[in-house]
């Protein structure tokens, strides 16, 4: 497939009539919408100062001018930096000024944030500017490597870093995703993850845009609502992130749930027992992938993939050790199913051929170097592969935990606490050994149901693949795990609160797999 732009993707709806966007209960036809953004590219072209990065910033929920002004943006060889709402004071105007923006365009019930904060003297504007009533559709040439849009990571291990996301790694995907599955112009795609985000972007309006459907954006992700909009605009296509997923999930179940348009739903990081569920229950497919803003790596996923896995890798993506830097081999199990050569199948996962669709970050080249290296692309994401070439997640580098001696990655015990039916969440991660390395510590959320730590403690016992080394010493029982706008755990605040925190722990009482409820922190000293 050749690459095309989203300035191309937008062309080829110029004429189409035929409806392109909704929103709440408003319709706009794509021809109009393409108008909206010819009309925008001329307002950005009059005031932009064209001697300084180009950059737009926009902070707003999934408004129908989130899509105006990034057409607009790919229109005028602008660049539209995705600002995140949930942000505020210095971090807000940190990733700001870190964007060069020349000016914010802000929903007005977000510019109060913006109100007495530095930003280097960059205005601030409505969102819904007046430019000229026709514009006539003259574009400027535009390539796929050229810069669209400046995408914030989530920030879970530190500040967000701007990734430069270009028209190429916006329209290839929404073109083959498209393909993929089948979508035309007679389909809708439901658009609910935040747009500042890259799976609303990459996974839902390139795709409605590159094939031809109607887009039916959110303002804001609900659960309660998900359903009903799916109805209500007659959606068969929905992106997602794995938590909201599980919010959908957690929702009361109705008898004619499984009586919806909804065909298929495409994203990432959805827990085994929540993808299955929301395929019995709304009975559609849903295809779980591997994804990350900054890109680089890709898997090929097949029927025949066991639950729980990415896939198989693409051909140039490797588990490379992270010391050694050599390719690791596959793992290993015991007749209990646990992982019996951890030290030496767990590695990174990292593209050997370079880049891929990694164009780097802006302003951050201590960074870009961190990702390539020795022409490699390094995810920082931590993977094993079993003997048939089928990758599992293990974790982030910097959740890696050294427990006496042995690396462990986080994730491979999040599932097993998750297989427990009174846990809706969880999150595992390091605290200090008082002699030396790591303990494992586990956050969990019940959400409201009664779990006692004794029964607990058998049920962690019964889990033939969980290590002796992988039950964790602490639980602390939460109302919710801390989260980003796009939904991640922020396990750095859990792992800096460690023991000293207002949440009943349970403390593993011995060598067996037994646990005592204490609220006193001195008590597990």
């Amino acid at each position: 497939m050749s690459v095309p732009t989203v300035t191309e993707l937008l062309l080829a709806r110029a004429g189409d009539e035929r409806p392109g966007l909704r929103f709440e209960d408003e319709t706009q036809s794509w021809a109009t919408h393409v108008r909206a953004s010819a009309r925008h590219a001329a307002d950005l072209r009059e005031t932009l100062d064209w001697d300084k990065p180009p950059h737009v910033g926009i902070l707003a929920d999934n408004v129908p001018a989130f899509s105006t002004l990034l057409g607009a943006c790919a229109f005028a060889g602008a660049v539209l930096v995705g600002l995140n709402p949930t942000r505020r004071g210095e971090a807000l105007a940190r990733d700001i000024r870190l964007a060069d923006c020349q000016f914010v365009l802000a929903e007005r019930k977000y510019q109060p944030l913006l109100d007495g904060l530095d930003l280097g003297g960059i205005g601030v504007r409505d969102l819904e500017p007046h430019p000229s009533a026709t514009t006539p559709l003259d574009p400027v040439p535009a390539s796929p490597d050229d810069l669209l849009m400046l995408i914030f990571t989530s920030g879970t291990s530190g500040d967000p870093k701007a990734v430069r996301c270009t028209h190429g790694k916006i329209a290839f995907p929404g073109a083959m995703l498209a393909q993929r599955f089948g979508l035309s112009t007679s389909d809708t795609v439901y658009v609910t993850m935040p747009m500042f985000h890259s799976n609303a972007v990459m996974a839902g309006w390139a795709v409605g845009l590159a094939a031809g459907a109607t887009i039916a954006l959110r303002r804001r992700f609900s659960a309660s609502g998900f359903l009903p909009d799916v109805r209500k605009f007659g959606a068969n296509y929905a992106s997602y992130v794995g938590k909201p997923l599980s919010y959908v999930v957690a929702t009361p179940p109705r008898p004619d749930d499984a009586d919806n348009p909804l065909r298929l739903v495409y994203g990432n990081e959805g827990a085994s027992a929540d993808l299955a569920a929301f395929e019995k229950r709304f009975g559609c497919k849903v295809v779980d992938a591997f994804g990350s803003t900054e890109g680089g790596v890709g898997f090929a996923r097949t029927d025949d993939t066991p639950p729980g896995s990415l896939g198989r890798p693409a051909e140039d993506v490797a588990i490379l050790h992270p010391h050694t830097g050599r390719p690791c081999p596959p793992a290993e199990f015991d007749p209990d199913g646990r992982l019996a050569n951890a030290e030496e199948a767990v590695g990174e996962l990292v593209n050997t051929a370079g880049a891929g669709w990694f164009a780097g970050y802006y302003r951050d080249p201590g960074a870009d170097a961190d990702r390539l290296r020795g022409g490699q692309f390094h995810t920082g994401d931590l993977a094993y592969a079993d003997a048939e070439g089928f990758c599992y997640f293990a974790g982030r580098l910097g959740d890696w935990l050294r427990v006496d001696g042995e690396n462990l990655g986080t994730a491979p015990i999040e599932r097993i606490l998750l297989r427990h039916p009174a846990i809706t969440d969880a999150a595992v991660y390091a605290v200090p050994d008082p002699v030396t390395g790591d303990r494992v510590m586990a956050a969990i959320v019940t959400g409201g149901t009664p779990l006692d730590p004794a029964e607990f403690g058998r049920f962690l016992a019964d889990q033939p693949d969980l290590g002796p080394k992988q039950v964790p010493e602490y639980v602390r029982t939460v109302r919710e795990l801390p989260r980003t706008s796009t939904f991640k755990v922020v396990k750095r605040r859990l792992a800096a609160e460690g023991l000293n925190c207002p949440d009943v722990i349970w403390a593993r009482t011995g060598r067996d797999i037994a646990y005592a409820i204490t609220s006193t922190v001195d008590n597990l000293a």
